[in-house]
């Protein structure tokens, strides 16, 4: 923290975001995010991954600073996600927009606003949580992801209070004199393979059948694999769909448990149509992503990334790593692997969702 305390230089920032690796002891890094940093306001989380100037990063800490004079910064923190009440949740929210809309007014006349959000990743509350922000926030774009713990799946951790907390979300109010836009992109399609949740516990996000069978030896069969192994790289590679508002969204698989069913990182319940995904040419569509955020937004100053731990451990088995890890450095991305990805109303899987600040 002494590093990033002395590349701040005595700048003037309005706010951060911290995002570091579960391996890092979390009292102790929090008590020095407290001496070095606890004079600006900040949010953060625990990750399954960074990126970095590098590109794809681990066992690392990131952080990016807003500067006070082209950007306000405001932290709203929901500290009992099993327990919070909806309405009292969305009138704080409008609560801080109101405020940041007032602050915006000496950032001239063009200002943007968007709305951060972090959020426990093992808490299976994200899609309420999302809809019920999202609604209080308007015409206010989120965007935002679930923190992760490097495929622990035990704890992860939220920056709140001068410590790292389960159960725990922050919604940031940042408001800039650039320009800002959020977007979302899915490097799979749907394939012509459908299965129906037959069964389901949709509080826990367990699926235990598929068409009537064991859930885990009717997924495998259906991605075209039945002997495969399945971990977390064969969920990368064969990822359920599910259909949307119109559009196909990854709906991912976080674990094979011992009793054959399958535990989701997004909602599941029973008569849910799933299709099988298939690839995309992920490099391809990256390129041609970057290149339409600059064809609308002009030169990008940053981008805040937020990359499902999926699409890395997918660019990890076909060996295309070090090529994603320089399109990200070579277009400023910042940002963590996550346990899930916000966009709007939206949780999502497996996409690469981001906040674009302009120049």
């Amino acid at each position: 923290m002494a590093d990033i305390a002395r590349a701040i230089d005595g700048r003037a920032l309005a706010g951060g975001v911290i995002f570091c690796s579960s391996t890092y002891p979390r009292e102790a890094l929090a008590a020095a995010i407290g001496e070095h940093l606890g004079h600006i306001p900040l949010a953060g989380c625990t990750s399954a991954g960074e990126i970095t100037g590098r590109g794809y990063d681990a066992d690392s800490l990131v952080f990016m600073g807003f500067p006070e004079g082209s950007f306000t910064f405001r932290v709203l923190h929901v500290t009992d996600i099993d327990g919070f009440d909806r309405e009292d949740a969305q009138a704080q929210v409008r609560h801080l927009a109101a405020n940041a809309r007032h602050e915006a007014r000496f950032l001239g006349p063009d200002a943007s606003q968007v709305a951060l959000f972090l959020v426990d990743g093992l808490s299976h509350r994200e899609e309420l949580l999302t809809m019920t922000v999202q609604d209080a926030l308007g015409d206010i774009p989120l965007i935002g992801g679930s923190s992760g713990d490097d495929l622990l799946f035990s704890e992860t951790g939220v920056l709140c209070d001068g410590a790292f907390r389960s159960g725990t979300a922050a919604i940031v109010l940042l408001t800039s004199a650039q320009p800002m836009q959020v977007y979302s992109e899915c490097f799979y399609e749907p394939g012509p393979v459908r299965m129906v949740v037959t069964a389901a516990d949709p509080e826990q996000r367990i699926v235990h059948e598929i068409n009537a069978a064991p859930a885990a030896d009717e997924y495998r069969r259906l991605a075209g694999v039945p002997e495969a192994t399945l971990d977390t790289a064969f969920f990368a590679a064969h990822p359920p769909m599910v259909r949307a508002g119109g559009t196909y969204h990854v709906r991912a698989v976080q674990t094979a448990n011992p009793d054959g069913s399958l535990t989701f990182y997004g909602a599941v319940d029973r008569g849910i149509v799933l299709s099988v995904g298939e690839p995309v040419d992920r490099l391809a569509r990256m390129r041609a992503f970057f290149d339409r955020v600059r064809a609308e937004m002009g030169e990008v100053d940053h981008m805040l990334g937020f990359d499902c731990v999926l699409n890395r451990i997918d660019a990890e088995t076909r060996q295309i790593t070090r090529t994603v890890s320089d399109l990200y450095a070579a277009n400023r991305v910042t940002g963590f692997n996550t346990y899930g990805e916000q966009f709007r109303a939206a949780h999502l899987n497996q996409t690469f969702s981001c906040l674009m600040i302009g120049r």
